[in-house]
């Protein structure tokens, strides 16, 4: 898999360092599977800025870049990742790692998502993702880590192919 996705890492490292000033790649500490932290690994998509508080970034936020919006609406931001999955930190499919603050906010209920490994893409990423209330996404989180199968994951990582091919919006659950 590294072998076929060699030539876009490459692509994609030269056009962040040629379209902006800073490292190509973005580390920042998650938390993953029975609350362990961990560094996770993502193609850069925004301007250097020490001083910036750790928020979560949406698409339009002015601080992302323009090679920054085009990687993170077509998930290649998260190529990277793989080496997560790599060193055993994360799975393909699971719920995503969140940051430290936010696991400190979390209810108890919502804490059985870090049962499993956090994934590439899960169950909260196809059904609504960032329509979806942090809530609504550990809600579905832990019903994933209720009912890991083979067959979900192959569900849930064709509806992601999709997802990224057409683009959120279209995805959208509606209640």
């Amino acid at each position: 898999m590294l072998i076929i996705l060699l030539p876009f890492l490459i692509l994609i490292s030269l056009s962040i360092k040629l379209t902006s000033n800073g490292t190509i790649f973005f580390t920042q500490k998650r938390v993953g599977y029975k609350g362990r932290h961990f560094l996770i690994y993502k193609f850069r998509t925004m301007y250097m800025n020490p001083k910036r508080d750790i928020k979560q970034t949406i698409l339009e936020d002015p601080e992302v870049t323009t090679l920054g919006k085009f990687l993170r609406r077509y998930k290649f931001d998260e190529i990277p990742q793989i080496y997560n999955v790599i060193k055993g930190e994360m799975s393909l499919i699971g719920p995503r790692p969140i940051l430290p603050f936010t696991y400190l906010s979390m209810p108890d209920w919502a804490k059985n998502r870090f049962n499993v490994k956090p994934g590439l893409t899960g169950l909260a990423q196809v059904r609504g993702n960032i329509f979806l209330s942090w809530e609504e996404r550990w809600r579905y989180d832990c019903i994933y880590a209720s009912n890991i199968s083979l067959l979900r994951d192959c569900k849930i990582l064709f509806k992601t192919i999709f997802i990224v091919i057409f683009g959120e919006k279209k995805f959208k659950v509606i209640k």
